[in-house]
């Protein structure tokens, strides 16, 4: 698999939103595309406009199988972009 960062721009009203999503999102990972998807963590990010975004670290097959898990989410996708390389200079927190 390889590794990807999502953005997600704007996306939720609330944090309770997002936690819906998340669900959905996990189920659809682990029980609809497992061994395609992996979730492994997500950032949240408060924007200008009071709305909440993320920065997504997922595992997959291809761009083709986020861009799939995100569609049966329902979740949006502002930008997809390929890991080619991880520096860890401290775990995070």
């Amino acid at each position: 698999m390889e590794t990807f960062i999502i953005l997600r721009r704007g996306a939720w009203e609330s944090e309770e939103e997002l936690d819906d999503a998340a669900a959905i999102s996990t189920r659809i990972a682990d029980d609809d595309m497992p061994g395609q998807v992996r979730w492994i963590r997500s950032y949240v990010i408060s924007e200008e406009d009071g709305t909440l975004g993320t920065v997504c670290i997922y595992e997959a097959v291809d761009e083709d199988a986020i861009m799939e898990h995100a569609q049966r989410s329902e979740l949006p996708v502002d930008e997809v972009l390929p890991v080619i390389n991880t520096v860890v200079i401290r775990d995070d927190p």
